[in-house]
């Protein structure tokens, strides 16, 4: 099983929040099998000696460096958590505080030191998180799978989920009709999956109505419609065709990947549409400065940035003039990074990706709520 806690946007909002005079950002790349852990936590001891020399450079005092530490080795040595993992693990610590999410994304090794936390990878793993529950779904039964980018599909225990249509309705078919009956043929099927599809959805709704994990569905028509039109939960436009009664979890964790891509795509395209549309109206922006202003200012709507670019430097707190700096040490951060978490705070839909997927291949681009 891949163990993931992936942070909320607005939790990656309030930790942007974070001051400090010593933030140590860690991403790790782990593994989910337990027997090959051990390679992480050495690479972890060593990005921690890392952050630890930097702020020693940079004159921190030892009673600040201390707690650190302790968080530190007191998460090298539980055996326990390192037992369950899944292919990343990020770490966000201050003398006062560690805050650890394990990703589905493959994150490549890093550490950060400044006043503030490091951020953007926790932002791609929220927007393309390459993980999906697939809720296959038809009147004759119903199942919850869990896929991965590369573990084995799994079937997800689902508290008071029905078994079927009938059962759910209480008899022994859907498709019963016959004289004196007041539900009758296609009416009465109709009216009984819709009694089925509300008891899916309140079994669903503790797991999935609040999960950051895509939901494909699998389910053939009426069944599709059904549930688009009367669940709360957040399934994506496109669905798995056929049958899901005769795919196994492995063949449904297949299907599902095309459907994830062409759902990630859309996002960048359609991004990459309004983005043209509102060049033309003074409301888009490729430049630094410019987003940083509209950010500290809550002028962002939507988002791209660059998950590998690393421009040091400061954004003021009032203004949002930035000042780059050529070389990054314990007083500096990511501009990048700080124009993100300013726009997420103020609501705006903020997006990782890579620099091909960014118009002009600049580090950032942002859609602005008014003409700048």
């Amino acid at each position: 099983m891949l163990y993931v806690d992936i942070p909320t946007s607005r939790e990656v909002g309030k930790l942007n929040l974070v001051r400090s005079d010593a933030c140590i950002s860690i991403y790790l790349k782990t593994t989910p099998l337990t027997q090959e852990i051990e390679e992480s936590r050495i690479a972890l001891g060593n990005l921690v000696k890392t952050a630890i020399d930097q702020l020693e450079s940079a004159g921190l005092e030892k009673r600040r460096i201390w707690p650190l530490q302790e968080h530190f080795e007191s998460l090298l040595e539980d055996n326990a958590f390192w037992e369950h993992q899944a292919h990343s693990l990020a770490i966000l610590a201050t003398p006062d505080l560690m805050r650890t999410y394990r990703l589905a994304n493959k994150l490549t090794g890093m550490v950060k030191v400044s006043d503030r936390f490091h951020l953007k990878p926790l932002l791609r793993a929220i927007a393309f998180p390459h993980a999906a529950h697939v809720l296959a779904i038809s009147e004759n039964a119903v199942r919850l799978v869990e896929v991965f980018a590369d573990l084995p599909a799994t079937e997800v225990r689902v508290p008071n989920m029905p078994k079927d249509a009938a059962s759910a309705v209480g008899k022994a078919t859907i498709n019963d009709s016959g004289t004196g009956r007041r539900l009758e043929g296609l009416q009465g099927q109709k009216v009984r999956l819709g009694q089925y599809i509300r008891k899916v959805d309140a079994a669903l709704r503790p797991i999935l109505l609040h999960s950051d994990i895509p939901v494909v569905l699998a389910a053939t028509l009426p069944v599709d419609a059904l549930f688009r039109s009367l669940s709360a939960v957040p399934v994506l436009p496109q669905s798995i065709e056929g049958s899901p009664d005769r795919l196994s979890d492995a063949e449904l964790a297949s299907a599902a990947r095309p459907v994830l891509d062409a759902h990630y795509d859309s996002q960048i395209a359609d991004f990459r549409r309004l983005f043209d549309q509102r060049a033309g109206q003074n409301r888009a922006t490729t430049d630094i400065s410019d987003a940083a202003r509209a950010a500290t200012f809550g002028g962002i709507e939507s988002l791209l940035v660059d998950i590998d670019s690393a421009i040091e430097g400061h954004v003021d707190e009032e203004t949002g003039a930035v000042t780059f700096d050529v070389e990054g040490d314990a007083t500096k951060y990511g501009v990048v990074d700080e124009i993100a978490g300013r726009a997420l705070r103020s609501g705006a839909r903020v997006l990782a990706v890579r620099k091909d997927d960014i118009p002009a291949h600049k580090n950032l681009a942002a859609i602005l709520r008014y003409p700048i």
